[in-house]
């Protein structure tokens, strides 16, 4: 067995196509998901498709119910904290960042992973 970084997650085929995810997700948009009893906030950027833990971080508020920015970030609706999607970074530092869940575009769909416990 191989001690690739892949080896780490779970891979859950959200998606069918990128044609389906765009339908459902169409750019700039956010839509929550649960996988594996998680709710992730997946979002669709210029940038191409993210996924972050739902669960905003400075309060708990859904982030999927925030809307996206051209800096490829997920505001929260509630206090407008800010994420990169890419990292899970707080814009400004005043709350614990966000968990980011690496996602995959495949010939067969798109997958998203979460970490194996």
């Amino acid at each position: 067995m191989s001690n690739t970084p892949t080896d780490k997650y779970n891979w859950h085929k959200v998606y069918a196509s990128v044609e389906e995810a765009t339908q459902t997700v169409p750019l700039r948009k956010l839509q929550k998901l649960e996988i594996d009893g998680r709710q992730i906030c997946f979002a669709h950027t210029q940038a191409g498709f993210f996924a972050v833990d739902d669960a905003c971080p400075h309060l708990g508020y859904s982030l999927s119910r925030g809307t996206t920015n051209y800096l490829n970030e997920v505001v929260c609706p509630w206090h407008s904290y800010r994420f990169n999607l890419q990292t899970g970074f707080e814009c400004e530092y005043r709350s614990r960042n966000a968990k980011t869940h690496p996602v995959e575009v495949r010939e067969d769909g798109i997958y998203i992973g979460i970490i194996n416990n």
